[in-house]
């Protein structure tokens, strides 16, 4: 496989069965224009080549050429670090490690991704500036939990910090932050607008891969999370909350948070709640062999969470819910490539299509609400069209009649451009 990093002056691809992110049909003979990091011409007429001189002209053959992909929910942190790397290892192999499944993440066709906890923030300045290959990234920043919450990484012997202890080694490296009471939680929401988090992650309830809590517990009361919806919206952006369960759900949105995430427990009253309100549900289609626990504890609270999956999409897609999709993989380094596999899951739940278009305009929807927090505004997410990020990867198939070649991204993606960049080509 051949893998490049290179922007020339202009890139035309010739040629191509054109999904724009948008439409729900594809267009033929197609050309695509780029020049710089923008796409500034897409047209079923020939595209004048120019001066040769640093124009790049690539014959698509009639493959399917469509947007980045994108994942709501990712940990890339978290991802591409187990237990032990957060626990013993040295705090420069956590970000190398990050780095490096940024790059690999890149590689699957993930042009731009939304981070819901870890310090991210640094990678994405260094990918932004071309240090280091990796999608863009909208930055969460630590995940705020309060003490015994989703968040609370802590042992259980442990003091909080409230009674003088000090912060647990999750913290220290700012992949989560607790905070009690609402002078707290204030400080944690700002400190990670301080790191330059886009939006800011709570969580709201009980989780698998947490300790100390099971699914039904309500985290964090009304006036606290409140305090965090204020101090993001002073900041123009908005809250997004961890919570499976009807009654934290319906906390949450009385608080005002505008993005759920998760939501697998919710129940039909709960989603009809969600559209009324017009409030995202980010869900992953889950199932059980996504993640591994080694606890029957977990194990179970993994268990029931995955077999909510398929009735909540059933429910959401009848009330029309804007809906997102993640992967929320998380502490198991080697099943970071099911990314893909997941992606192609989602057309068990919607039609390819559908699919096709939550994977790109429709994620980007959710992520455009950072408001002036979202450093990529200049151009628009998730699409090919004039002005967009020239973000965009040519397919050998066609995933709106078989999405399954979305999951193997090295046979099937002979072409990956992000920003304007050639970052992998074997055409």
């Amino acid at each position: 496989m051949t893998q490049v990093s290179q922007r020339p002056d202009r890139i035309i691809i010739r040629n191509v069965r054109l999904f724009d992110g948008i439409a729900d049909s594809t267009a033929d003979n197609v050309d695509v224009l780029v020049e710089g990091p923008y796409v500034v011409g897409v047209s079923t007429s020939p595209v004048a080549g120019g001066d040769a001189n640093g124009v790049k002209e690539i014959d698509g053959r009639g493959r399917f050429l469509m947007p980045g992909l994108s994942d709501a929910h990712v940990h890339l942190m978290g991802n591409a670090n187990d237990m032990a790397d957060f626990l013993q290892g040295p705090t420069g192999a956590l970000y190398g490690n990050t780095i490096a499944e940024a790059k690999n993440m890149l590689m699957r066709g993930f042009t731009t991704v939304r981070d819901m906890g870890g310090d991210t923030a640094p990678v994405k300045s260094l990918i932004d500036r071309g240090v280091f290959e990796g999608p863009r990234i909208f930055p969460s920043q630590a995940m705020i939990s309060q003490t015994s919450g989703h968040a609370d990484f802590s042992f259980v012997y442990d003091i909080p910090e409230e009674f003088g202890g000090r912060p647990s080694r999750g913290e220290e490296v700012h992949f989560t932050r607790v905070a009690d009471g609402v002078p707290r939680v204030l400080t944690a929401v700002r400190e990670q607008l301080r790191m330059g988090a886009t939006q800011i992650k709570l969580t709201l309830g009980g989780g698998a891969a947490s300790m100390y809590d099971p699914l039904s517990t309500l985290q964090y009361t009304p006036e606290e999370i409140r305090a965090a919806v204020q101090a993001a919206s002073d900041y123009g952006t908005y809250v997004a909350t961890h919570v499976y369960t009807p009654r934290g759900i319906a906390r949450a949105i009385d608080a005002g948070v505008k993005s759920i995430e998760h939501g697998h427990l919710a129940d039909e009253t709960t989603v009809r709640l969600i559209a009324e309100k017009q409030i995202w549900l980010s869900m992953q289609p889950f199932a059980e062999d996504d993640h591994h626990y080694p606890d029957p504890v977990r194990a179970a609270k993994n268990s029931e969470i995955c077999q909510g999956t398929e009735q909540v999409y059933e429910w959401a897609q009848k009330y029309g819910v804007k809906t997102a999709w993640g992967t929320d993989l998380l502490l198991e380094p080697k099943a970071a490539a099911r990314q893909s596999t997941m992606a192609a899951r989602l057309g068990d739940f919607y039609t390819n299509v559908e699919a096709l278009k939550m994977l790109t305009s429709g994620n980007a929807e959710l992520f455009e609400m950072a408001g002036e927090r979202n450093t990529y505004r200049g151009g628009k997410l998730g699409v090919i069209a004039e002005g967009a990020w020239a973000d965009m990867i040519l397919v050998d198939g066609d995933p709106i009649a078989d999405i399954s070649v979305i999951a193997d991204p090295e046979m099937n993606f002979p072409l990956i451009i992000k920003n304007g960049q050639i970052v992998k080509e074997t055409v």
